[in-house]
């Protein structure tokens, strides 16, 4: 297993190229995710044009008044990311329009009721279902929205935090993304077999946030 993880990049710069193209916060960091896998290809000597890769992404269910509550409620859906497209804003816009096709659709309700049904039946069943869900899938990806504000623990300020995605059913590849005081992390975790030079992949993030700043004119 391999993991790195990214310098903070400043939140307001990703709402400002979110602005720009009408595009969301995560519609910004995927399109960009997606851009840095389709450098790594390109760094590896395999032309990744017209190639998507599908990404299992959690949604969130949980209505905020119940955000209290313990135990899990979320669905999945699976995100067609465009690796291929080399251009900057082609790219965003076409995550924006997979995304909102997504957000308009039942599949992660749909999800999160066979995941509840799985999770009181026998194990075998419960293995062969996860096995079916990594089968549709490349990677698992997720962005969480921290605390706007800073979090202090026993008298000290938290400066920083990354997570990990977890990854079941084989799946070679996890994608972090963690907003927090105004700050925004990546997180990469991979199989050494699959990707054994993720900082490859980070080093293409930066490229592509800062490719997609510039054409949206964020001031450095």
């Amino acid at each position: 297993k391999r993991a790195v993880w990214s310098r903070p990049l400043p939140l307001e710069d990703v709402k400002r190229i979110g602005r720009s193209t009408g595009s969301t916060v995560n519609d910004v960091l995927l399109a960009a995710a997606s851009g840095a896998l389709g450098r790594y290809l390109r760094h590896r000597a395999v032309d990744p044009t017209g190639i998507d890769i599908r990404a299992v992404v959690p949604v969130n269910l949980r209505d905020p008044e119940h955000a209290h509550e313990l135990g899990n409620r979320f669905g999945l859906v699976f995100a067609s990311l465009p690796i291929g497209i080399e251009e900057p804003l082609e790219r965003i816009f076409e995550v924006r329009a997979r995304m909102t096709a997504l957000k308009d659709s039942p599949e992660a309700v749909v999800a999160f009721g066979i995941l509840q049904s799985i999770g009181m039946a026998p194990k075998q069943i419960f293995d062969l279902v996860v096995k079916i869900f990594g089968m549709k899938a490349t990677a698992v990806m997720t962005n969480v929205p921290g605390p706007r504000a800073p979090v202090y623990f026993a008298g000290g300020k938290l400066e920083q935090g990354m997570f990990w995605v977890p990854r079941s059913a084989g799946l070679a590849l996890g994608v972090s993304l963690l907003s927090y005081d105004g700050r925004v992390w990546l997180g990469i975790a991979t199989d050494a077999g699959v990707i054994p030079d993720p900082e490859v992949v980070l080093d293409g993030f930066y490229a592509e946030f800062d490719a997609m700043g510039a054409l949206a004119r964020v001031p450095e």
